[in-house]
């Protein structure tokens, strides 16, 4: 099928950070086609055409505009509603390759243009199925050259009597993907600037009354620190003073030009302010109002597009950037300086933030309240922090995603450098669609936000106590190499509290060797216990306890040290936890903070959980930084254009999708060597008989009923048929039970007994293919007990699947019950999630029950849903 060509617009950077619009050419562009062609100067004439005819305008016009037909694609750039470059491909004389040529205005040279537009034009191409663009071009013509080299692409050169011939392949893989990214980053934090970095700023909407928005940002702004001019916008005020600013009567009035406008107004005032401050150049607008309206939101990003703003919010507490004392929120305190980025959507959640960062000497780098999100994402911010030094620790609280997968390609790169945090939001809300397979019930909200969080490499807290513990801990301490944890305490009671704490967390509570032991023993007081955890005894001293810490640490079974406290009369032990070579997490116990960090840097807990959740979540952290991520495997014997026309064949026959009959189903998993048990489609008594007999060995007789979709809980399924009078008796008591609806039955050879798993996909609107996996049966839904990756996955993530659910620990195998065959559940895994990511249209994927067995993995029964596809490229250079 040949993929629809979208005709709504996006947006995208330049290198600068000008927003430009992409669009398809159509009939109505080709007079500024046609104008742009004209305007182009001679030398640019002649490396574009290899001559100097302008006639060719015309020409050129009509054959970019004319509508898309096979092989055809034209975009443009628009700057302001002037078009500033075209890129085309044509078909060629070989099958899957298409000829490309651009131009570009030639003011527009140098700004990533061409390099955009060739970006959009691979993605859709790809769509349509083109495999391969060649260009020819003037061996001379290096700005040219150069583009199709920096695009990222394999490309191949042919030299000959002063033309280069440029072959690319369009290929999307990790080297591509990473040129783009760096471009977007660089793009992306110069327009940002003006946002965080502002030379001047203008509060619209500024009161003269104490305790308003307008007038608490303005306050915020002027005694913060901030070393560029402020102004205040309005009318009413005009020509005099508010709270210390220069006031002006509109935003046209203002002295000089600002960077950065803080729009405050009435919802239905919104968008005019916007578009007066694009009028006026300003750059970068944070809209703090809420309650706007669909219409009023739509037309507020309208305005900013027209005009090439940055956009925070709206419904959004502000933005802060310590580092040049902009605080531009109307929250009650300051946020101190210091080495952590926030991103938050909701603004309580960004006071917090604030407050507990600052309270634990942490401080804030840079702060950005999203709000409704229309445009400045968490996206931006994640760029924002990897480009500058400052920051040192991430933390995000995000409800919505607008490109989930490029936001977790962003965070997997910047959590290399920094940790990065969020909080689950939103965990225990129903699904967002009744879900007619077990596998898109599992697929709830939570389910996938774990998944891309994990896959990111962020740590995901289950409450804003959690992220502020660990976060502590990350600020604070180096993060543990593994996640074997000692601890010492000075009550012994408290101490078993901890251990408990730490393995209720997925940490270890190692033997400490016989060597650290003899230490121990030598320098604590007789009575005290020198196995994990170690108990001091009260009586000890802050230098004996100290020593202690330092022993047990030294110990290479040792990752962290957890120390509890108990303050007694006797001794200050707090100041006795420094020191130490490895990360340490204290408790101090009847601590009126729920967390501190000690004068020294050691993270201070008031209870043994918060310790041991936030050193898990440290080992949790330095185990994904430390770990290549690696790349989807290749698999033998995966025949993908069979499948696509399979699944072609039938959307071609119902486009509006629908359930794939039972044969269709399977064979669509054996053309990505899916296992399943041997099976055979009968239609009739005989045949089914015949059937049964070919397989051999007892068999099952599966119903395909109109409108059966469980087939257990419909009475469509019958078992452990032995022989031709139980395959006569049960394809009878089948056709009498459904009657007309009755389709035809599915003989299929019983399959040894096993563990029950459930592996399924399903194909979200937001998030992309989605790979479930846990128990199986017919209790799967009750159990609850799977995990979810995005698609495709990658070798470690197909393993970290097979042994994070319950289930694991039976397919591990114990005395009574044989280990499963991992390595083919593994393979299994991969297989469907290359299936699903290779085919978007398959809406949902059902194998339930799959069987693993010892001796290998087999599948006994499938559900495949598909539904008509939306082209969407997730890593494409865009705007929300």
């Amino acid at each position: 099928m040949r993929a629809q060509t979208s005709t709504r617009q996006v947006y995208a950077l330049l290198t600068d950070g000008t927003q430009v619009e992409i669009r398809p050419l159509t009939g109505a562009d080709r007079e500024a086609v046609c104008a742009l062609h004209l305007d182009l100067s001679d030398e640019s004439l002649y490396l574009r055409f290899f001559g100097l005819n302008r006639a060719m305008a015309d020409r050129i016009a009509d054959q970019v505009c004319r509508p898309d037909g096979p092989g055809h694609g034209a975009l443009g750039a628009w700057l302001r509603g002037e078009l500033i470059g075209i890129a085309e491909y044509e078909p060629s004389d070989a099958p899957g390759e298409a000829e490309v040529a651009m131009a570009v205005a030639d003011r527009m040279h140098h700004r990533g243009v061409g390099t955009l537009l060739l970006e959009h034009l691979g993605s859709l191409a790809r769509a349509n199925g083109i495999m391969a663009f060649r260009a020819d071009t003037l061996a001379e013509n290096a700005p040219m050259l150069r583009v199709f080299a920096d695009a990222g692409m394999p490309a191949r050169r042919r030299a000959s009597s002063g033309v280069v011939e440029v072959t690319m392949p369009l290929v999307s893989d990790e080297h591509y993907l990473d040129v783009v990214a760096e471009r977007e980053r660089s793009a992306d934090v110069a327009s940002l600037m003006p946002l965080f970095r502002p030379r001047a700023v203008a509060v619209v909407g500024a009161s003269r009354r104490a305790g308003t928005v307008g007038a608490s940002v303005l306050r915020n702004i002027a005694a913060g620190g901030y070393a560029g001019r402020v102004y205040a916008v309005n009318p009413h005020a005009a020509g005099t003073e508010l709270h210390g600013a220069p006031c002006a009567a509109a935003v046209s009035g203002l002295p000089e030009p600002v960077d950065l406008a803080i729009i405050t107004v009435p919802a239905d005032a919104v968008t005019g302010a916007a578009a007066e401050c694009g009028a006026s150049g300003i750059p970068a607008i944070v809209v703090i109002t809420s309650g706007l309206t669909a219409d009023q939101g739509a037309e507020l990003l309208a305005a900013c597009r027209e005009h090439g703003i940055r956009l925070v919010g709206p419904n959004c507490l502000g933005v802060a950037d310590t580092g040049t004392g902009l605080d531009a929120t109307f929250a009650a305190r300051r946020p101190a300086a210091g080495v952590a980025g926030v991103a938050v959507q909701s603004g309580g959640v960004g006071i917090a933030l604030i407050d507990h960062l600052s309270r634990l000497g942490i401080g804030v780098s840079s702060f950005a309240s999203l709000g409704d999100k229309y445009d400045v994402s968490a996206n931006d911010l994640l760029m924002w922090w990897e480009s500058e030094r400052t920051t040192r620790l991430g933390l995000l609280h995000v409800e919505s995603f607008g490109s989930p997968r490029k936001f977790a390609r962003t965070a997997r790169r910047v959590a290399s450098r920094m940790p990065l945090l969020t909080v689950l939001a939103g965990r225990s809300g129903p699904g967002t669609k009744a879900a007619a397979s077990h596998t898109a019930a599992a697929a709830t909200p939570e389910a996938t936000r774990r998944a891309l969080f994990e896959q990111a490499g962020i740590v995901a807290t289950d409450d804003l106590g959690e992220l502020v513990d660990a976060a502590a801990l990350l600020a604070s301490q180096a993060p543990p190499a593994g996640p074997r944890v000692a601890v010492v305490s000075n009550a012994g009671g408290a101490g078993v509290l901890a251990a408990d704490a730490c393995v209720d967390a997925g940490l270890t509570v190692p033997a400490l060797g016989a060597a650290t032991r003899r230490r121990l023993s030598a320098a604590l007081p007789a009575c005290s216990s020198v196995a994990d955890p170690v108990d001091t005894t009260a009586a000890v001293s802050a230098e004996t306890f100290q020593r202690a810490i330092r022993l047990v640490a030294d110990d290479p079974s040792v990752d962290a040290v957890l120390a509890v406290v108990a303050p007694t009369a006797l001794a200050d032990l707090t100041g006795a936890l420094d020191g130490c070579a490895k990360p340490v997490a204290a408790v101090v116990l009847g601590q009126a903070e729920t967390v501190l960090i000690s004068d020294r840097g050691v993270p201070c807990y008031a209870y043994p959980e918060s310790a041991a959740r936030a050193l898990a979540h440290g080992w949790s952290y330095a185990r994904r930084r430390d770990e290549a991520p690696g790349l989807p495997p290749e698999l033998p014997g995966l025949r993908a254009g069979e499948a696509a026309r399979l699944i072609g064949g039938f959307l071609a026959d119902a486009p509006k999708g629908g359930w794939l009959p039972p044969v269709q189903a399977f064979e669509l998993l054996e053309l990505y060597g899916l296992p399943l048990a041997p099976w055979r489609w009968v239609r009739g008594e005989q045949e089914a008989i015949a059937a049964a007999d070919e397989l051999g060995g007892p068999v099952v007789l599966k119903a395909d009923a109109e409108g059966v979709l469980h087939k257990t809980a419909a009475g469509a399924l019958q078992l452990d048929l032995r022989g031709t009078k139980d395959v006569r008796s049960a394809y009878r008591w089948l056709a009498d039970r459904f009657g007309d609806r009755l389709r035809g039955v599915i003989v299929q050879r019983m399959t040894a007994e096993g563990v029950e798993v459930l592996c399924g996909a399903v194909q979200d609107d937001v998030f992309g293919p989605v790979v479930i996996f846990g128990s199986g049966g017919v209790d799967t839904e009750a159990l609850a007990d799977r995990t979810a990756r995005l698609a495709p996955l990658t070798e470690r993530e197909a393993g970290e699947m097979a042994r994070e659910p319950r289930v694991s620990a039976v397919l591990a195998g114990h005395p009574a019950r044989p280990a499963g065959d991992l390595p083919a559940l593994r393979d299994a895994l991969l297989r469907l999630s290359r299936l699903v990511a290779d085919h978007p249209e398959i809406a949902e994927l059902d194998l339930n029950p799959t069987i693993v067995r010892p001796d290998g993995v087999v599948a006994v029964d499938a559900r495949i849903r598909l539904a008509p596809n939306r082209v969407w490229d997730p890593y494409l250079r865009r705007l929300r």
